[in-house]
């Protein structure tokens, strides 16, 4: 999306595949990545531990998910997986990575305020939103499904404040917040923070 609208292939088939909590995925050049492995294999253990997976017939909403890492990861200890993503190249991209590591209970699409309306139930929802955070749309949306649990992944911390004080203020409390180290020697970190619903 920040890239441009085209991109040509020079050599190859356009892709990288790169293996993560021991799956395999597929990239494309406009789909985001952790670019820290190593660090990427802890923060999704961390977010998978605080999102607290048990019985394997938790619905989970993997929002902002991307080329799909978090909810595919999630899968293997949940029933069902939905990934939702605005990114057109993304969406493709976890699809593919979906059948190409043989997961069976996850698939991407659906909005969030629909399945509210359809009186739809979600354990969980993971959220990893880019550094501007969420929007008080995809939040009132998120509120109006009534997740037990959220764990909201975060580059920016004063947005993710920002979208927690939301959270907070419509019946929700924040229970846990655990800092990553994404890229040593510099400024940044990602940030899992547990949000539960009261």
């Amino acid at each position: 999306m920040v890239l441009g609208d085209q991109e040509k292939v020079l050599f190859g088939k356009g892709t990288i595949i790169d293996n993560l909590c021991g799956l395999e995925f597929e990239i494309s050049a406009k789909s985001f990545y952790q670019i820290n492995p190593v660090q990427t294999e802890k923060l999704y253990q961390k977010a998978i531990e605080m999102a607290n997976l048990i019985d394997g017939e938790e619905t989970v909403v993997d929002a902002y998910c991307g080329i799909g890492t978090i909810g595919l990861v999630a899968s293997q200890k949940a029933g069902k997986v939905i990934g939702v993503e605005f990114n057109k190249d993304a969406v493709r991209d976890a699809i593919r990575n979906s059948k190409h590591n043989g997961v069976k209970n996850a698939s991407a699409g659906g909005f969030m305020m629909q399945m509210a309306e359809r009186g739809e139930n979600v354990d969980v929802v993971f959220m990893d939103p880019p550094r501007i955070g969420s929007n008080e749309a995809f939040l009132s949306s998120l509120v109006e499904l009534k997740p037990k649990r959220v764990v909201y992944v975060s580059c920016n911390p004063e947005t993710q404040e920002r979208d927690m004080k939301y959270l907070v203020n419509n019946g929700y409390e924040v229970k846990r917040i655990q800092p990553v180290d994404m890229f040593p020697h510099t400024v940044h970190c990602e940030t899992l923070a547990l949000i539960e619903r009261i």
